[in-house]
């Protein structure tokens, strides 16, 4: 790896390192060169690099057009480079030009290297860092650099898709994934060249220990994320004309969370794809309203129409919504061509999901279906229903929306601690709303003993166990606090995730539609990238569930 020792012609501050020199210390001696004695411009004709670490100004622009064709400059002195960059890529076109200065692409900073080459050295207890181990990083730094960047660092920079290019060589600084794949990197060079006192043994629970030790979201995701990458699941993504979508698609694919299928108009997405320079080669485009389609469309609409003509569908009405998205999305997935579904960035929730229940369907177990959102914060990771379906559940709903959180909960191997919530604690204050959720706690008390409810509670309450503990020691939350909140309105659960998510500037994954016989998610409109793609992974995980 690098370049032969024949092929480097190196200078100091006093000239071009030659055999000639009689000032030469050992370490500059090895790069000592026979020959005729060149000047710095003189040795940048036919050039393939330049790599500067001197002094600022040292470099003409008219010298960079005379190396050879898309050569490399690597302007690294500080505060003011060898040349600026404007000067650089206005010499021409095909320069690749790195600095050291954060204001402007590729910037060559030792903090890409230094911290995570020392977390993996530290981590296996090396007795030295040699070679393999910098050179490990330096591999690692360069895969890094080719594979899709997060939303995160998009947005740092104000740029719709960092891409692998010429202005692109190297990860961004604030890049979350660079422990996560330099440490690992470090760390096996390490004990591959017996320098390791400490081994690793499961780099998957490595990894899981980096992201603990930098804070990296929330642990329910990162569980959710490998999950699904043991088998990842056809996934339609219903809004494929769109950017967002598209750059969900092209991690999904590339990270292994689901097959991604998407539907659209093909021309369109295929020019998006382009224009983006998104990895997405060989992905699986249905255009619903295509004329290739109509054998299926109209098998759709047959099928539809059975569901739906005694509740005012004719199959005229059934062929027509087949050519919409919401409609041809949920058929797909009925009929087995694909495992789950994600939609609602560009629709409304009602849009998205009346054809979903429509088509799909609840389990014959559920009369009801409900919305669950995530969030992790200070107290843990927290599990909010229902926010988004049912506007003012009975008692018996309660139980039921009860119910599904709890077994979604126990999907994630966290124990369900419910807390059915309400203004007054136990009967304190009279009213319709306690007394709702009193008969709904009676219920669960009654019929599902095994399982950790209590209620009616104030929200404060059911977060503090000393004050529970205080004032409700025979409460079955006293021992500790509740991780499910079941809210007696629609209003009351949406308000509340809004209000938790605002406060802890932290992702919610959700909406979660629990309840339907195949996995549908419904976005948020405005969902980020990130956001999309933990609804779709958590679309794959529940449909291995389901496969099982």
């Amino acid at each position: 790896m690098g370049a032969r020792l024949e092929n480097i012609t190196m200078f100091d501050s006093k000239g071009m390192l030659h055999t000639s020199r009689t000032d030469l210390n050992p370490y500059k001696k090895q790069f000592a060169r026979s020959g005729k004695i060149m000047n710095l411009e003189e040795a940048l004709e036919g050039a393939d690099m330049f790599l500067g670490l001197s002094v600022g100004g040292v470099l003409k622009k008219e010298w960079l057009k005379k190396m050879s064709p898309h050569p490399i400059v690597f302007a690294l002195a500080n505060p003011v480079p060898e040349i600026t960059y404007d000067e650089a890529i206005s010499s021409r076109d095909d320069i690749i030009m790195a600095t050291g200065r954060s204001d402007y692409p590729n910037q060559i900073n030792n903090v890409l290297g230094f911290p995570f080459i020392f977390r993996g050295a530290l981590d296996v207890r090396a007795t030295k860092i040699n070679d393999e181990m910098k050179l490990a990083a330096a591999r690692a730094l360069a895969a890094l650099a080719k594979e899709p960047t997060p939303d995160e660092v998009n947005s740092a920079y104000g740029v719709k898709n960092l891409k692998f290019g010429k202005d692109y060589i190297i990860p961004k600084p604030n890049d979350p994934r660079l422990i996560l794949h330099v440490a690992p990197a470090v760390a096996k060079a390490a004990m591959e060249t017996r320098v390791a006192r400490s081994p690793i043994t499961s780099w998957d629970q490595y990894r899981e220990e980096l992201n603990k030790r930098m804070g990296h979201g929330n642990p329910i995701i990162r569980q959710i994320k490998a999950k699904a990458q043991r088998d990842p699941k056809r996934i339609i993504f219903a809004e494929a004309e769109n950017f967002k979508i598209l750059k969900a698609a092209e991690i999904c694919k590339v990270e292994g969370f689901a097959k991604p299928i998407l539907l659209g108009n093909k021309s369109f997405i295929e020019k998006l794809i382009v224009q983006n320079e998104l990895e997405l080669e060989g992905i699986e485009i249905i255009d619903p309203r295509a004329e290739e389609e109509t054998k299926r469309r109209e098998e759709f609409a047959r099928l539809f129409h059975e569901k739906r003509r005694r509740k005012g569908v004719t199959y005229i009405m059934a062929c027509e919504r087949m050519h919409h998205r919401n409609y041809f999305g949920p058929m797909l997935v009925e009929t087995g061509f694909a495992d789950g579904l994600v939609s609602g960035l560009t629709t409304s929730y009602p849009d998205t999901i009346r054809p979903a229940l429509q088509i799909i369907g609840k389990q014959d177990r559920w009369n009801v279906v409900s919305g669950m959102y995530i969030l992790h914060t200070i107290k843990g990771t927290l599990f909010f229903a229902d926010t988004t379906v049912n506007f003012n559940p009975s008692p018996e709903t309660l139980v039921e929306i009860t119910l599904q959180v709890a077994e979604a909960v126990r999907n994630f191997s966290i124990e369900p601690r419910v807390a059915l919530i309400s203004y007054s604690n136990f009967g304190s204050v009279k009213g319709n709303i306690p007394s709702k959720v009193q008969q709904a706690v009676a219920i669960l008390h009654n019929n599902y003993p095994e399982l950790i409810a209590d209620g009616d509670i104030q929200a404060d309450f059911a977060l503090n166990s000393e004050m529970m503990k205080e004032y409700f020691p025979w409460s079955r939350l006293a021992d500790s606090p509740a991780n499910i909140f079941i809210f007696p309105y629609l209003t009351a659960g949406n308000a509340a995730y809004k209000l938790v998510q605002q406060l802890t500037d932290q992702n919610a994954i959700g909406p979660v539609l629990l309840g339907l016989k195949k996995p549908v998610h419904v976005l948020q409109m405005g969902s980020t990238v990130n956001n999309i793609v933990n609804m779709v992974s958590l679309a794959t995980i529940d449909a291995q569930r389901l496969g099982e």
